[in-house]
């Protein structure tokens, strides 16, 4: 049923917790699995003088989040990928879904309560809205 899996994960316990129920569908189903973070956009920093410095720095805290959600995954045998894009969030989501033929998206959410939700808007919220595959929103 699911052959490409996208784990999206932003280093949250619900994304760790994402990670443990898209480890055990892979599994399941025998599917690679992407694993995706998605940092800050870069463009803000242009015209600082440590541009550069402030990049390394952004990249390095994003790889932090994908080495422990790799670490969450522990050992298997599954074909694990890692992407790490600079964007914004839903959008890059459901961009890589798109261009890498997810048949699943797997996130967490970031637990707002309802009203805080509505105003601000989550990311897995859009997700769901505009993916074309189904979407696996862990609390």
């Amino acid at each position: 049923m699911f052959k490409n899996i996208l784990l999206a994960v932003d280093g949250s316990e619900y994304s760790h917790r994402a990670a443990e129920y898209a480890k055990s569908l892979a599994e399941c189903y025998e599917a690679k699995l992407l694993l995706v973070h998605v940092f800050a956009h870069t463009s803000d920093l242009l015209g600082y003088e440590d541009f550069e410095k402030l990049f390394y720095k952004r990249k390095s805290a994003a790889q932090a989040i994908l080495d422990k959600a790799k670490e969450i995954l522990g050992s298997t045998t599954l074909k694990v990928y890692e992407e790490l894009i600079d964007g914004s969030e839903a959008e890059a989501i459901l961009k890589i879904a798109e261009t890498r033929q997810a048949d699943l998206i797997v996130m967490g959410t970031r637990g707002f309560g309802a009203v805080k939700g509505l105003l601000v808007g989550s990311v897995s919220r859009k997700v769901i809205h505009l993916s074309a595959c189904p979407v696996m929103v862990v609390h």
